[in-house]
């Protein structure tokens, strides 16, 4: 997927963009990876999307934990989603 600035996102960009961030186990990389958005810039536009409650809940979420940044996530942690999140019901 070509690098997109936070300007050229679609509404379904955005949704998923903000979906990934939310998983625990996606980590930033992943996210520039495939929308071209450093982390800052993740921030950036959760905190224009978000509620502030949700934005602040999120931020607090996020901070530090190791899933979310390849540097410090463990070598156990090979997928970026838990294996029963996307069974059918």
């Amino acid at each position: 997927m070509p690098k997109l600035s936070r300007e050229s996102l679609s509404e379904s960009d955005i949704s998923r963009l903000i979906e990934m961030a939310w998983e625990d186990r996606t980590p930033f990389d992943a996210i520039e990876k495939s929308f071209g958005l450093s982390e800052s810039m993740v921030i950036e536009l959760m905190r224009k999307e978000l509620k502030r409650g949700s934005f602040e809940l999120w931020r607090k979420r996020v901070t530090g934990r190791a899933t979310k940044h390849m540097a410090l996530r463990s070598d156990d942690v090979n997928r970026a989603y838990c294996p029963t999140q996307y069974k059918n019901k």
